[in-house]
């Protein structure tokens, strides 16, 4: 059968210099090149920008009202594309009802299971569901937790209500609800709540529609007591409506999240919990260790049984050759990291029937134990063999080993880069004298000299989630490295045990930098502060001319760059503002100079 290629010619997306390459279909390709060489310009800005625009064109107009918006990309011509499925590291996401048994739709089958050989018989599918009313636990509503009032935070003991006791500022002393209380008659006011019994404990913890007349400075008034923890609950937990911002932000200090005790966590009613497979109920199944679930699944032999276990396991396992055996169902979708998610994404197309699609990864092995890399390989030669094109973005050399093509894009980042380098294979990357291939020959040389601690941050000691009694201490002024492999509980030290003991630390991850339309580097930076002030210094003007947020910007797209026209029952169309040519400023602001360069040329 003749090689096909999908034909990019003449490709100038950001820095890509007028690139023309061939990529073989139903083959794997990976790109490679140091960052901002231009792999990402060619693979998701051409190539993916192009499939799926084309790709929405086939909708009606109605249709693509409520699709993403693609413009077309800067390139001569882009032949034999296939529909394109985009990989890549955003967080799932979700919600906390989503979680990874109902992302990789395993849940619905665990449920239909339960429902036809579960005992005792108790109904349909969707009465394990904690997703459905007749199936969640009616305390939370499904989520498994509830958020409580936590006393510890919200009252000081060795204090007595005059002494201000009560830590929340709306019920500080002399405010109309500390009244309720502090004139209520039921309490000694100078006593330390350490010292109250019992009774009084409970009293002013949970009273309830008790009768009294509040003997204020004022005059006697007739009331109902509600206590501490009823009112709080009344006021701010159980609340209908929103509540401002603030308020909420207010509340949070003062609360906990935990465990829902109606149904331990389980998010289910007793009425589904009650219905068992060999002693296990579906909680059971969806908390367990995938690589643990999967030899239970195996016991039942019920023959009813037999189709929906062995559609479940195939589905499971596919999630232990990615390596995520360590990962439950129950699992929520917005603790998954972005490399977790990815692999996540890669399996739900495994189980596709779908073939002849462009499969593009963007550094699927970020996050991933170099024990693992293989099972990565294993997951991509699949999808390729089942007569779908792979596209991957990539610097881990053992994932470039596996590519049946490679386009080194180079030389280097940025203004440098934007060329391709080098096309062929592994060994011939290798062999060429591209800055890829002379760093994928070089080891790196282990440190001979380790500086020394100036001294140690304080113990952490616990045993959360898979931590069993782990105590670290970690030293300071020399770089620390946290390492396991994936699911070991290196991120529940650090960014829950460890960040809880070191509010102070300040944590960089992954999360994208969110901002919006106006937000650009610089400004997101801070360095664009520094430019405007230059600019008004050189030029002896204020430096909000030179902020198109405010006086220098373009008066027709006021700073935006962009004509957006709403045609309401099409797509928006947006083209570059012709008054400022797209550089967002008004021409005055153009004329000042440093160097010979305006603010707009210092952007670029």
């Amino acid at each position: 059968m003749t090689q096909e290629y999908i034909e990019l010619i003449g490709a100038r997306e950001n820095n890509l210099k007028n690139v023309s390459i061939q990529v073989p279909k139903r083959k794997i390709t990976i790109f490679t090149g140091v960052s901002g060489s231009g792999k990402s310009s060619i693979v998701f800005g051409t190539i993916a920008t192009e499939s799926q625009r084309q790709l929405n064109e086939t909708y009606s107009n109605y249709i693509r009202n409520f699709l993403p918006k693609y413009r077309q990309p800067d390139a001569d011509k882009i032949e034999n594309l296939s529909t394109s499925v985009i990989i890549d590291q955003k967080r799932l996401g979700g919600n906390s009802r989503s979680t990874l048994g109902t992302i990789t739709d395993i849940n619905p089958i665990i449920r239909l299971l339960f429902s036809r050989v579960g005992e005792p018989q108790i109904g349909g599918s969707n009465l394990f569901s904690f997703n459905d009313p007749v199936g969640m636990c009616p305390e939370c509503h499904g989520v498994g937790r509830k958020i409580t009032l936590n006393l510890e935070k919200m009252l000081d003991k060795t204090k007595s209500l005059n002494d201000g006791a009560i830590l929340f500022p709306t019920f500080s002393v002399g405010s109309w609800y500390w009244n309720l209380y502090a004139f209520s008659g039921f309490f000694d006011n100078d006593k330390k709540l350490m010292d109250y019994s019992e009774e009084e404990w409970d009293k002013l913890l949970y009273g309830k529609d008790i009768k009294f007349k509040i003997e204020m400075p004022t005059g006697d008034m007739n009331a109902s007591y509600e206590g501490l923890v009823e009112k709080f609950d009344r006021l701010y937990i159980n609340k209908d409506g929103e509540m401002s911002e603030s308020t909420k932000k207010r509340v949070m200090q003062y609360t906990s999240e935990v465990h829902c005790p109606g149904c331990d966590g389980t998010r289910l009613s007793k009425r589904t919990l009650s219905c068992k497979i060999n002693g296990h109920t579906i909680a059971d199944y969806t908390a367990l260790q995938v690589d643990a679930l999967i030899p239970i699944l195996r016991e039942i032999q019920d023959p009813i049984a037999l189709p929906m276990t062995a559609s479940i396991m195939e589905r499971l396992q596919h999630l232990v050759d990615i390596g995520l055996d360590y990962v439950s169902l129950d699992r929520e979708t917005t603790t998954l990291s972005g490399g977790e998610s990815q692999r996540i994404k890669m399996v739900r197309h495994l189980n596709s029937s779908l073939t002849d699609l462009l499969y593009i990864f963007d550094e699927p092995s970020v996050g991933l134990h170099p024990r693992d890399v293989h099972r990565l390989n294993e997951l991509l030669q699949k999808l390729r063999d089942k007569g779908n094109t792979v596209i991957v973005v990539e610097h881990d050399p053992d994932v470039i080993q596996i590519a049946d093509h490679i386009i080194d894009v180079g030389p280097g980042a940025g203004k440098q880069g934007g060329e391709i380098m080098f096309e062929g294979d592994f060994d011939g990357l290798l062999k060429s004298d591209t800055l890829t291939g002379n760093h994928l020959k070089n080891k790196i040389e282990i440190k001979a000299k380790i500086r020394e601690a100036s001294g140690m941050l304080p113990e952490v000691r616990s045993s959360l989630h898979n931590l069993q009694d782990v105590r670290v201490s970690i030293p300071k002024g020399v770089l620390t490295v946290v390492t396991g492999v994936a699911g070991s509980g290196k991120s529940t030290l650090i960014h829950q045990v460890f960040l809880k003991e070191n509010a102070d630390a300040i944590v960089i991850d992954q999360s994208a930098a969110h901002a919006n339309v106006r937000s650009n580097p610089a400004t997101y930076s801070g360095i664009m502060d520094t430019i405007r002030k230059l600019f008004g210094e050189a030029n002896g003007v204020s430096p909000s001319m030179f902020s198109y947020n405010s006086k220098g910007a373009c008066p027709d797209c006021k700073g935006l760059g962009v004509i957006s026209m709403d045609l309401a029952f099409m797509e928006a169309i947006r083209t570059p503002c012709e008054a400022c040519g797209g550089k967002r400023f008004q021409e005055e602001v153009l004329q000042y100079k440093i160097e010979n360069k305006s603010i707009s040329d210092c952007l670029e």
